[in-house]
């Protein structure tokens, strides 16, 4: 054997597999498509949320949670209806990982010193019944580091590792082919890439000057799902949620490609809930894009006005940050695949954020002045920036002139002045009393109740056409390609299954490649800070269930 084990993907899950092997004493070959610069993958990237349950953090802001709160949250959103087949091993995999979010999760993460920002995210607030979908209480834990503080304390024990000879890294290493023999996979086989000094993110050269083949007694598939590549997304894309997007940004770069699970399905091993996917509603083209159709994510708070692309306010509850898939597919069934935010500077000053580490260098940087400046009158300067710089940014002091630069920005004539008005000023009027049936006024209000979100998160309610509260800023939403919910279908130890339900002897899958663990832990819907945290623990799992299957 060249090495006990072969990871394939040095993302966050392929990271943590390989940590748990290593740490076992087995040699572990790392392999990766990328340069080294993407060591981490997209995680890296992200803005480190994660879901935890009944934390300290919670507790402190006087948060009462619980397992079984949460597991009715989680089952309420992932809406599991394939059970006896598609759904069995995702259930398990929900299960099993709301136990870990409630449990040891935390406490692993700390005794490797991770930290959370101590105000706790009310993420997918849902705006149904008690048992639909939404997270019935703040669980959304913001890592001190944001996604490069939760990829460190991995990196930093792989460094050790390589340097200890018990891991071997090799970037720029593609796999092509998984190797089997009697039925069982023993190997990987595939191109050297030429050499590349692409930043982290940025598209790499696919040109082969070599070969490889390596074998091994198991190989974990950590590769990522398909939410860069837009062909596929649309060829899989849910009919529940109407006609695919003609127009997308990327929320991922142009290596989460799929391509690792099309050759493990050549393998045997099984996809399911191929049209299980979690895009995003909010999101903006970066005004300096590292990637093609780069898309930054606003987080917004709940108060800003949201209406399709003819000027029409979404029905509840597609407000700001309760349901992402059922406000995609309110927005795809409109005929077009963008949306606009109005809203003034108030509310952008308070309740606008802009998910990813690089648009948070405050959090990133784990600069405390930096965080506490945030309070201070103005956007923080990322909003800023894109304030003054983005292409879908329109600001004006008249409703007038912001219509007018809206429908110049769409390239059509959509919007009636008169009806928007009409619609905001019906909004306005509501505030004026302590009573309201405007729904998203409700949401307000009830959200400001949270300490964490009167503090820092949603602006005082005030009204939109006060010039006191201006100027007016509308903002033009875009659909961004982001996670895959399924994958390949794996039993609670990791083992990817064919088609027939059996694990394939020696072959693992972790984090997005595995549908987040058994081909779709999450169903239908997601409750946020669950995809890092599914990474994490799959891979966990899968690394574990390989040292004790080793001989």
């Amino acid at each position: 054997m060249d090495f006990d084990v072969i990871v394939v993907g040095a993302g966050l899950a392929g990271l943590v597999a390989t940590t748990e092997i290593a740490d076992a004493g087995r040699k572990v070959l790392l392999l990766d498509q990328e340069p080294e610069a993407s060591f981490g993958g997209q995680a890296w990237w992200s803005f480190g949320g994660l879901f935890l349950v009944n934390s300290p953090e919670q507790r402190r802001l006087g948060i009462q949670d619980s397992k079984e709160l949460a597991w009715q949250d989680w089952m309420g959103s992932a809406g599991f209806d394939k059970l006896e087949d598609e759904d069995y091993w995702g259930r398990k995999w929900a299960e099993a990982y709301v136990d870990f979010a409630a449990g040891e999760k935390r406490e692993w993460l700390h005794k490797m010193g991770v930290r959370f920002f101590p105000i706790v995210g009310w993420a997918e607030r849902g705006g149904y019944l008690a048992d639909g979908h939404g997270n019935s209480v703040p669980r959304f834990h913001i890592v001190w580091g944001t996604g490069t503080g939760i990829v460190a304390p991995f990196e930093k024990r792989v460094r050790a590792q390589m340097a200890a000879g018990l891991v071997h890294y090799k970037p720029r290493h593609r796999v092509d082919r998984l190797l089997g023999s009697g039925g069982a996979i023993t190997g990987v086989s595939g191109s050297v890439l030429v050499p590349s000094d692409a930043a982290r993110g940025e598209a790499s050269s696919r040109e082969a000057i070599g070969e490889f083949e390596y074998h091994g007694q198991a190989v974990i598939v950590s590769s990522g799902g398909i939410g860069g590549n837009h062909d596929m997304v649309r060829q899989y894309w849910p009919s529940r949620l109407g006609e695919p997007p003609a127009h997308m940004l990327s929320g991922v770069p142009a290596h989460v490609d799929g391509r690792m699970l099309a050759i493990t399905e050549e393998a045997g091993g099984r996809i399911v809930n191929r049209d299980r996917m979690w895009h995003y509603t909010e999101g903006i083209k970066n005004w300096a894009p590292v990637w093609n159709k780069h898309g930054i994510r606003i987080l917004p708070g709940p108060s800003s006005l949201w209406l399709d692309a003819y000027g029409k306010r979404f029905p509840a509850p597609n407000f700001p940050g309760f349901d992402t898939l059922g406000t995609l597919e309110t927005i795809q069934k409109s005929g077009h695949s963008y949306s606009w935010f109005i809203l003034t500077q108030k509310i952008i000053e308070r309740e606008f954020a802009l998910s990813g580490s690089e648009q948070n260098p405050d959090i990133t940087g784990k600069s405390i002045r930096k965080v506490l400046s945030r309070i201070l009158p103005g956007a923080t300067a990322p909003v800023k920036a894109f304030m003054d710089k983005g292409e879908d940014f329109v600001i004006a002091n008249q409703l007038a002139d912001l219509v007018a630069g809206m429908n110049k920005l769409s390239g059509h004539e959509l919007l009636s002045l008169p009806d928007i008005q009409r619609q905001i000023q019906a909004r306005d009027r509501e505030i004026d009393h302590a009573f309201t049936k405007d729904l998203q006024i409700t949401a307000i209000r009830g959200a400001r109740n949270y300490i964490g979100d009167k503090l820092i998160r949603v602006a005082k309610p005030h009204k939109l056409l006060d010039p006191a509260n201006g100027p007016l800023i509308a903002v033009r939403l875009n659909i961004v390609s982001r996670k895959t919910l399924g994958g390949l279908q794996t039993d609670l130890s990791g083992r990817v299954l064919n088609a027939k339900g059996e694990a394939i002897p020696g072959l693992y899958a972790a984090g997005e490649a595995s549908g987040f663990g058994g081909g779709g832990l999450h169903g239908y819907r997601a409750l946020e800070g669950t995809f890092l945290g599914g990474c994490l623990f799959t891979g966990r799992v899968a690394g574990r269930a390989i040292i004790a299957e080793l001989t």
